[in-house]
């Protein structure tokens, strides 16, 4: 996802209280809405596998607030009536359950979103729904278990008044007229997603075949009508950017990719093989190149691989935001990848020094981790990793990473196991150094020609309590040396004839450090 948030937000970002209790295999939704009001009426059949024995199953599901806006619900059954209750935003399904049964769970309910479903007038006017439910604000809508590391199959059947056209993950299995001019559409999604990513939207749209990716799998655009032309021109770029992809890390895991303007509060959200994007979006200048390309790059990373917690989040948006780096430096040049390095690297030196927050960062603020680290420091491991694996290697591994974790949840340590295992090096203290230390390495280089040794003396110190250990690429101007720092201060030497009058550390992009230069007379 890219971080733009366009609307006030209603959160209240909570833990779930599953922890790991619940399975979940499938979820099958009945979603109704209407033009008469912000109302919405279900039914979830949710099937579960127990992980223990205990005396209460229990989903995450809005309450109502204050406001009135929230989930009611109206009844539970599972093979017979059962007892429950529905406080505090989480549903009690009392019971002496097993551990390894397999459950099913009917749940009437209804209400007024609070938040998770963006419910509103377009830029044209025009009434529209969207699902809205990153990191864990599923619940607000629909019964479930609101957490990244339990992914399930899906299926919405949602009911809408006949105007509206509605997109949702997975393949479009029916449509039907009903009485009332009311019409029914189904999604079925058969690969396993994470709850943040599972989503409907309803709203007018124009809809256009972009392309067809491997010739079997259709590219979509779905945009309002009254910038049908803009909007078709815009997506369009999203074919040759999911085949670059596609190259690169692996097949494109879904059977279709839909393309959709929206309402979100987001720049762009990476819903599984319905990717929405801010509704200004849509310029007909194709100015959102790089927007497709991180959220098509969700749907290997952070969609089909996920990470296990969001305390992992750069697995997801670092990963997203890196390779949309290289499908730029692949169509741009490596010039415009250093430019981007560059710019990400300044963010994310003054990011760290103000916030004092590592990578893999355990806060329940959820939303406070849409940050530099998770997208730029993220983008930036993974660039280093790069320039110290080689490219090859780096390929390589990545590819191994994601057909190793596809459809399953990682965390930081299993990516560095298929690192260390393809490249065959002890990757522990790079891992460590970067991405649980709150702070980035900050040096000073200085540097002297000795001319009778026919030497460069150089010295860095390092300013950070605990030094770190990196190689530094220097220029002299007729080649360029690699040094390796370890120590708070040392000292190296490079031979040269030929006497050096500058020196530029870095030239080639490679390291996230603070760092000054300067020559001693």
């Amino acid at each position: 996802m890219k971080r733009l948030l366009l609307l006030p937000l209603l959160l209240f970002i909570t833990v779930s209280a599953i922890s790991q209790k619940i399975d979940v295999i499938h979820y099958d939704y009945q979603v109704e809405i209407n033009d008469q009001n912000d109302s919405l009426f279900g039914k979830a059949t949710i099937t579960l596998i127990t992980l223990q024995a205990f005396n209460q199953v229990i989903l995450d599901l809005q309450s109502v607030n204050a406001k009135g806006k929230g989930m009611t619900v109206t009844g539970v059954t599972a093979r017979d009536k059962v007892t429950y209750h529905h406080n505090n935003n989480f549903l009690f399904i009392d019971g002496a359950y097993k551990a390894n049964e397999t459950l099913t769970f009917l749940i009437q309910y209804k209400g007024i979103p609070a938040d998770g479903m963006v419910i509103s007038k377009n830029k044209f006017g025009h009434r529209s729904f969207f699902a809205d439910n990153w990191p864990n604000r599923a619940h607000h809508w629909i019964p479930c278990n609101d957490q990244p590391g339990d992914k399930a199959t899906v299926r919405f059947s949602v009911t809408a008044p006949a105007h509206y056209q509605v997109i949702s993950n997975g393949l479009q299995t029916e449509e039907t007229s009903l009485a009332n001019d009311k019409k029914l559409t189904v999604y079925e999604e058969t690969q396993p997603i994470p709850t943040k990513v599972m989503v409907i939207g309803a709203a007018d749209f124009a809809v256009n075949l972009a392309g067809m990716y491997n010739d079997c799998i259709p590219v979509t655009s779905w945009v309002f009508p009254e910038n049908r032309k803009e909007g078709f021109y815009d997506y369009g770029e999203a074919t040759g950017i999911l085949s670059w992809l596609s190259n690169y890390i692996g097949p494109y895991p879904y059977k279709k990719l839909a393309n959709v303007q929206s309402k979100t509060i987001f720049g762009g959200m990476e819903n599984a093989s319905a990717i929405f994007y801010f509704e200004n979006s849509v310029t007909g200048k194709k100015e959102q190149e790089t927007l497709l390309a991180h959220e098509i790059a969700h749907q290997w990373f952070g969609n089909t691989a996920t990470e296990k917690t969001f305390a992992h989040l750069w697995l997801s948006e670092g990963f997203a935001t890196y390779m949309t780096h290289l499908f730029v430096e692949s169509k741009y040049g490596k010039d415009s990848l250093n430019k981007r390095m560059q710019g990400e690297r300044n963010q994310v030196i003054n990011f760290v020094n103000t916030s004092h927050r590592p990578v893999i960062d355990n806060t329940t603020d959820l939303m406070s981790l849409l940050n530099e680290n998770s997208y730029q420091k993220g983008g930036w491991v993974l660039h280093m990793l790069r320039r110290e694996l080689g490219d090859s290697v780096f390929k390589r591994s990545i590819r191994t990473y994601y057909a190793s974790y596809a459809w399953k949840n990682a965390e930081t340590r299993d990516l560095q196991k298929i690192f260390e295992t393809v490249s065959g090096k002890n990757l522990q203290q790079f891992f460590d150094q970067w991405l649980t230390r709150d702070y980035n390495p900050k040096f000073k280089l200085s540097w002297q020609y000795l001319v009778k040794e026919q030497a460069l003396n150089i010295t860095v110190e390092q300013l950070t309590a605990e030094p770190f250990s990196f190689p530094v690429e220097i220029n002299t101007g007729s080649k360029t040396e690699k040094i390796m720092v370890n120590k708070k201060l040392e000292s190296f030497r490079i031979s040269s004839k030929n006497k050096i009058e500058r020196v530029i550390v870095d030239p080639n992009t490679s390291l996230l450090a603070e760092f000054t230069s300067e020559q001693q007379k």
